[in-house]
């Protein structure tokens, strides 16, 4: 198996974000993501484009090759399980565990990940939510809508949260509401798009409209 360097992962894996998003992913908008500068972008998507795991024309954008995904599928699984052991086996909190395992995510031992996947019982989700890639880089999907969609008094369980910043998750936390957070939605205030929420055995309160677009839920309790 090929070993690629931390930068061309951490490459790798922002195109694969971007991607999903606008299709073609600019040198500026990979450059904003990364927070460098669109010449050396460049420098890197030559490398890439040279090991064939993008496909790069200069001015016209690029995307990952079908062996790119692969890649960034094995990067982004690394990440996710590593997410999962932190937050189930040494308790962190989930506002703590992206940082380190973007650290560790560039460990790509085969056999070491394998293992770590068997002993975490073959987790299918991160703490945040995500799906975990399988062994094959597979991704199951589940059907899930944001919170501002749901209607009224229609029973809900949290599936994941969009923007993972700690600044968001540890305002999560200070309300209680996880992943698998069972609720409600008993009011929606068309003034500032704020809603009255209920949890079980917990009072209703009020979210702002801006933490709500940021939380994925799944019907059912």
């Amino acid at each position: 198996m090929l070993n690629y360097s931390t930068s061309e992962e951490n490459h790798i894996k922002a195109i694969f974000h971007l991607q999903k998003q606008d299709g073609t992913v600019t040198t500026n908008e990979l450059a904003n993501e990364l927070n460098t500068k669109p010449a050396s972008i460049t420098d890197m998507m030559k490398k890439l484009k040279a090991k064939k795991l993008v496909n790069y024309q200069p001015y016209q954008g690029f995307r990952l090759t079908n062996d790119g995904n692969k890649v960034a599928l094995g990067i982004i699984r690394r990440h996710r399980l590593w997410e999962y052991f932190l937050a189930e086996k040494l308790k962190f909190s989930w506002d703590e565990v992206h940082e380190v395992a973007e650290d560790l995510e560039h460990v790509s031992n085969k056999k070491l990940v394998d293992k770590l996947d068997e002993y975490l019982g073959f987790p299918r989700v991160d703490p945040h939510g995500d799906p975990i890639p399988d062994a094959n880089g597979k991704i199951e999907t589940t059907k899930k809508i944001c919170l501002t969609d749901l209607p009224v008094n229609t029973p809900a369980t949290v599936s994941s949260v969009s923007d993972q910043s700690s600044e968001i998750l540890e305002l999560l936390e200070h309300k209680k509401i996880s992943i698998g957070t069972k609720l409600e939605i008993r009011k929606k205030f068309e003034f500032d798009h704020s809603m009255e929420i209920k949890i079980r055995q917990q009072a209703a309160f009020n979210i702002s409209g801006q933490l709500a677009k940021n939380i994925f839920v799944k019907y059912g309790s």
